[in-house]
């Protein structure tokens, strides 16, 4: 088997993240991996009374109601954490480098992940959708998961385009299946309809959910290409555009830092907290940021 070949099944693809990613971010978390999460795997413990710097999302409101004070709910850590990937493998994640489009990183953050917790003992799942809930895989642990979390994902086809992506079928299927307490990624690029605000929400309540944002910079900002010819992976909607204009780049400029802001809030009001990975940005970098992220606001 030729190395560009190997490259390409899990096996290789877990080689080289082993590599490349895995045993970097263990010399920099000093094997921690348990930083980069919290609040996950856990059972109710007791009560007591909030204090500044705790995690708002753990207030009970109805005890609180009753003493006129705020109070917290306190948890016993688990040993094991069961985490679950639910993958937004619509067609505009097929979008930006040739050689690293979005699902490409979407791909190697699942791997990286699910042998981080696998290998001391966690079990992992995943849900995959395109249009409609394609696929679901049980959450089970050991390296032989991740390497089927690798090949599933390998063998997904790629859609030439679908109704605009319903994010909310996703959190749905969320809400119905987990029922322990887990540790939920939810990874797209969050470009689809309205509605999946609530549901995002509603899954917050019971687990520890982390947003993974995927991202390409010309989807904020398009170069002076002069006129390209644009499609819309959601869509299929086809039109010629003249990136030379300047208004035209500014008008697209504005449009994409007001959707960006609107997810910032979307976010925030649900509670959930965010990993940004561009697909021009290091793997290693986005998730030590985020780590870092964490630890700052914990403390």
């Amino acid at each position: 088997m030729s190395t560009a070949t190997l490259a390409s099944t899990p096996e290789g693809i877990l080689h080289r993240l082993d590599w490349k990613v895995i045993r970097r971010l263990d010399g920099i978390l000093q094997g921690d991996y348990r930083s980069l999460f919290y609040g996950y795997g856990v059972d109710f413990a007791d009560l007591r009374e909030y204090q500044p710097g705790d995690d708002i999302r753990y207030m009970d409101w109805n005890v609180s109601a009753r003493m006129n004070a705020p109070y917290i709910r306190q948890y016993y850590e688990d040993r094991e954490i069961t985490a679950w990937f639910l993958l937004d493998l619509s067609p505009s994640v097929d979008f930006g480098p040739a050689d690293n489009p979005k699902r490409t990183v979407l791909l190697d953050f699942v791997v990286t992940i699910a042998r981080l917790l696998t290998r001391h003992g966690n079990r992992v799942g995943a849900v995959f959708y395109g249009s409609r809930i394609e696929r679901v895989i049980p959450a089970r642990g050991g390296r032989i998961q991740t390497l089927r979390l690798a090949h599933d994902l390998l063998r997904q086809p790629r859609l030439a385009r679908a109704p605009f992506t319903d994010l909310a079928q996703l959190l749905d299927w969320g809400l119905r299946v987990i029922k322990r307490r887990s540790l939920v990624f939810v990874v797209s690029d969050f470009i689809c309809a309205p509605g999946w605000e609530v549901p995002l929400r509603q899954l917050t309540r019971k687990n520890e959910v982390l947003a993974v944002h995927l991202w390409d910079p010309r989807e904020l900002a398009l170069p002076d290409l002069g006129i390209v010819f644009l499609e819309d992976a959601e869509t299929g909607e086809q039109q010629y555009v003249d990136t030379h204009d300047p208004i035209f780049r500014r008008q697209y400029r504005q449009a994409a830092l007001q959707r960006e802001t609107g997810l910032r809030r979307s976010f925030r009001q649900a509670g959930v907290d965010v990993l940004s990975v561009s697909t021009e940005e290091d793997l290693v970098g986005a998730i030590v940021r985020f780590a870092n992220s964490r630890q700052a606001h914990r403390t």
